[in-house]
């Protein structure tokens, strides 16, 4: 594994309060992640909700197909498909489309789903939807890397001699990740089929309890099947806001973190992901003393990402922000400008050859400069005799 990390972001998103312009607000997700790819983030992971109002990308495939066209570098995963939701042949089928159109920018992230609202409106049932991601998983991951048709039928879909039509533009396909929260099913899912991993909510307490035996548990399965992980494909995704100092930062986030919190306590049925508190100053204390959160210096965050390392007890290849909107949209642009400009650099070591430069200039200066002060002055001198 290389020993650069790669950056990210993963948008499910939120927006909140629920009284906000979807229109406006899925533009704002757009200049994000613009903003990112002229920055140098490697990646952006977007999210398949249908309730509760605050996470509106209902498709992240078809969001992926409208940002790619509006972007150059950056690469573009579903965070996740909620597979259990769909039939696995379309979506391969739309995925090959998509590696196409975005020239091999395109990256799947499989979950289960996250709300068990969206499950329930399609009659799924949460003790459904892990043993139903692992069998569709399986079938997805047919089609994708095998020529010989598969006929299945489920209680949620029939397959009779299913096949893919095109080849993907990535060989052999693009990379499929696997999200975690707090269960196992994840790391599961990613050691069967030698896939990545998408570990969220890292720095949160569940998250956190959780991260090594994450790995683990991937790569024991992964033995059992006869594949292999690897950790350049294991994703942490962690929340931060940054700030020029700490008390901005606290101030900044008194704009949105009370109504994140409330969401993800109240609407979101997501109890792995759950705050404490009441109030913003609750909110704030939980963040900042649970070590749930950085919110603070850009010094911080390189801080927790090096915690983050020894605890994933062998490292891992990406570190993704977990999109929020704490902050006023000025600030939230500022946060990611200084992760980009200072946290970014420091683990990818681009910036060490520039460093070195600069301390080995500088033990050199004093010299230099007399050496060429003597060399101006003989020079001024030799021009004044041949004048005379």
């Amino acid at each position: 594994m290389s020993d650069r990390l790669r950056f990210g972001s993963f948008l499910p998103p939120h927006h909140l309060p629920v009284n906000y312009n979807p229109t406006y607000a899925l533009q704002r997700d757009v200049e994000i992640v613009q903003l990112m790819d002229t920055i140098g983030f490697d990646e952006a992971w977007f999210g398949e909700h249908h309730s509760g109002g605050a996470e509106p990308i209902g498709d992240p495939m078809l969001f992926i197909a409208h940002v790619a066209a509006q972007t150059k570098y950056i690469r573009l995963g579903t965070g996740v498909v909620s597979l259990p939701y769909h039939n696995p042949l379309w979506v391969a089928d739309r995925l090959a489309m998509l590696d196409h159109l975005t020239r091999g920018r395109v990256m799947l992230g499989l979950g289960p789903g996250a709300l068990a609202t969206d499950a329930g409106m399609i009659g799924i049932h949460p003790s459904q939807q892990r043993d139903a991601l692992e069998e569709d998983t399986a079938v997805l991951m047919h089609l994708m890397t095998s020529n010989e048709p598969i006929s299945i039928e489920t209680d949620r879909y029939k397959l009779v001699d299913a096949r893919l039509q095109l080849d993907f533009y990535q060989d052999p396909h693009p990379e499929v990740a696997a999200a975690a929260i707090v269960s196992p099913s994840g790391p599961r899912l990613a050691g069967t089929h030698g896939a990545g991993l998408l570990s969220i909510g890292a720095t949160m307490k569940a998250g956190v309890d959780v991260l090594a035996m994450h790995w683990d548990v991937a790569e024991q399965r992964a033995k059992e099947c006869g594949k292999t992980v690897d950790r350049k494909n294991w994703r942490l995704v962690g929340l931060m806001h940054l700030a020029d100092t700490k008390d901005q930062a606290i101030k900044d986030v008194e704009y949105g973190l009370r109504e994140f919190c409330d969401y993800l306590q109240h609407t979101a049925s997501t109890p792995q992901l759950t705050p404490t508190g009441n109030s913003i100053g609750e909110y704030i204390e939980w963040a900042m003393s649970t070590g749930a959160a950085v919110i603070g210096t850009w010094q911080e965050a390189v801080e927790q990402i090096e915690n983050l390392q020894e605890l994933s007890n062998g490292g891992f290849g990406c570190f993704l922000l977990f999109d929020h909107n704490w902050a006023p949209w000025a600030a939230k642009k500022h946060h990611y400008e200084i992760f980009g400009d200072y946290v970014i650099p420091h683990f990818k070591k681009t910036n060490h050859r520039l460093k070195q430069s600069e301390i080995a200039t500088r033990a050199v200066r004093d010299k230099l400069a007399a050496q060429q002060q003597a060399a101006i002055g003989e020079f001024a001198a030799k021009h004044g005799q041949s004048k005379d």
